[in-house]
C-alpha cells in the first residue's frame, strides 16, 4: 500500500476501515476545496456549502464501510454531497440575493480573463436562476470541468439526457444575460 500523498483513494478508505481512521483526513484535504466549489455553486452561499461539505464528510466518515468500491470513493463522496445540496436547498427555497452571488464569485476561479466582477456576479446570478438539476449539470461540466460521460456516470443518468439539461440551461442563461451584454 502507498503512503501519504501517493495513496489512492482506495488505499486510504481501505487503511481507514481498518482502523488507521486519521488517514481519512487525507481525503478531506484532497478534495474539500473541489466540493466546496461545487456546493457553493448549488447552493449560492459560501457559508450553507461549507456546511454542506462539512457534513458529506462526516455522513461518508460514518457510512465508510458502505462504500462497496474503495476505489470510487469519490463518486461515492460526491453523491452524498450532492443529496445534501439538494436536501438544503429543499429546506430553503427562497431566491437568491446579490449578496449570494457576490459570495459565489469571490470563490470563483480567476481564469475568467477579460470578464469584469459585473459580468462574473450577472453570470452567478444567472446561474442561480437555473433549476437545481440545470445548475448541477453546467457547474459539473464547465466548473469542474468534467466531460458528459463522466457526469452521467457520477449522476446515474443517460448523455444524451444531460444534454437536454444543458441546451436547457444555456437557453435559460441567455435568456437572463441578455441585458448585460
Amino acid at each position: 500500500m502507498r503512503s501519504g500523498s501517493q495513496a489512492t483513494d482506495g488505499d486510504i478508505v481501505r487503511a481507514v476501515l481498518a482502523g488507521d481512521r486519521e488517514r481519512y483526513a487525507q481525503l478531506v484535504e484532497r478534495y474539500r476545496d473541489r466540493y466546496a466549489r461545487y456546493a457553493t455553486r448549488m447552493l449560492g452561499s459560501v457559508d450553507a456549502a461549507e456546511d454542506a461539505v462539512q457534513d458529506a464528510f462526516v455522513r461518508a466518515y460514518d457510512q465508510l464501510a458502505q462504500c462497496k468500491e474503495p476505489d470510487k470513493f469519490v463518486g461515492w463522496f460526491f453523491l452524498i454531497l450532492r443529496n445534501r445540496c439538494f436536501a438544503e436547498r429543499r429546506r430553503n427555497r427562497t431566491s437568491a440575493s446579490l449578496e449570494a452571488a457576490n459570495g459565489v464569485a469571490a470563490v470563483d476561479r480567476s481564469d475568467g480573463g477579460a470578464e469584469t466582477a459585473e459580468q462574473r456576479r450577472a453570470l452567478q446570478l444567472a446561474l442561480l436562476g437555473l433549476t437545481p438539476d440545470q445548475r448541477e449539470v453546467f457547474v459539473l461540466k464547465h466548473v469542474e470541468g468534467l466531460s458528459y460521460s463522466e457526469i452521467a456516470e457520477r449522476l446515474s443518468t443517460s448523455v444524451p439526457s444531460l444534454k437536454m439539461r444543458m441546451h436547457r440551461a444555456y437557453d435559460k442563461l441567455r435568456e437572463q444575460l441578455r441585458d448585460h451584454t
